[in-house]
């Protein structure tokens, strides 16, 4: 892949996510209907100068559920990567750096969590707690943490004999001092290129859970809860269940080209 390819792949994705996040911002006041206001008499129409992408089986503008879509995918993304990287690095670095009997008794943990089926497991938490944009977080978060976590000790490990720590240990570094101060700041690049690269996939999940009907609560606009509207006229009424799914597609493939570009920019490995 030449240089241009990758800044481009980077420029591309970037651009994309920052149009996601400036429409979720100014969805109150681009939207040309409110979104949640049923209209029975238009319900199912098709693209039209007057709802640009149609509307669904309640009579509401496409367009306007589909830019308050943004703001529930968004913060749902945020709240998953608040809960999982903080604590995949915490026990990584843990591991990597303690060593003995915590690193086999925090990997083995790890390994279990890695062990179980993501969505089915976050179905099974939404069940019990309800769904909600906060559980629906918390639910994707119990198996999102772990791939951090054997990253994070991978990077450790290669870095506990290192000069760099030696030197830090001869100024009477040590502990927790030297885990963040030292050990995080190295871990971070990583952390940061597997963020962007799983962000593709945390969202489709979000998505499978509103389509399941266990994220976020009606009437509020979720992609995929709109989408599993949408499968229920999808032969005759195409764009009810288009509209949201191009915006899911979008949305999963900026944040792909934004961890490919990051990836390249921030690991010597993959440079031109």
């Amino acid at each position: 892949m030449s240089l241009l390819s990758k800044t481009n792949a980077f420029t591309l994705g970037s651009a994309i996510i920052s149009g996601i996040i400036v429409l979720a911002v100014l969805a109150p006041w681009l939207t040309p209907w409110d979104p949640n206001l049923q209209n029975i008499s238009e319900r199912l129409q098709p693209p039209s100068s007057s709802h640009w992408l149609g509307t669904d089986g309640f009579g509401r503008d496409l367009l306007s559920r589909v830019l308050f879509g943004t703001r529930p995918t968004l913060l749902l993304v945020a709240l998953i990567l608040l809960l999982t990287v903080p604590l995949g690095l915490l026990v990584g670095i843990t591991a990597g750096y303690r060593g003995g009997w915590l690193e086999v008794l925090l990997m083995r943990l790890t390994d279990a969590f890695l062990a179980l089926p993501s969505l089915v497991i976050a179905l099974a938490f939404v069940a019990i707690m309800g769904p909600g944009l906060l559980n629906g977080a918390l639910a994707l978060s119990l198996t999102s943490w772990p791939g951090f976590a054997r990253q994070a000790r991978a990077e450790t490990l290669s870095l506990r004999r290192s000069d760099y720590l030696a030197a830090a240990h001869m100024q009477g570094i040590k502990g927790w001092r030297l885990m963040v101060g030292h050990i995080l700041p190295l871990c971070l690049p990583g952390a940061i290129v597997r963020t962007a690269l799983n962000l593709g996939g945390i969202i489709l999940a979000a998505a499978g859970l509103g389509f399941l009907g266990m994220g976020v609560k009606p009437p509020m606009a979720e992609w995929g809860a709109m989408v599993a509207e949408g499968s229920k006229v999808i032969f005759d009424q195409w764009w009810v269940a288009a509209a949201p799914g191009g915006a899911i597609l979008l949305t999963s493939l900026a944040f792909n080209l934004l961890g490919d570009g990051l990836r390249d920019r921030m690991d010597p490995r993959h440079a031109a």
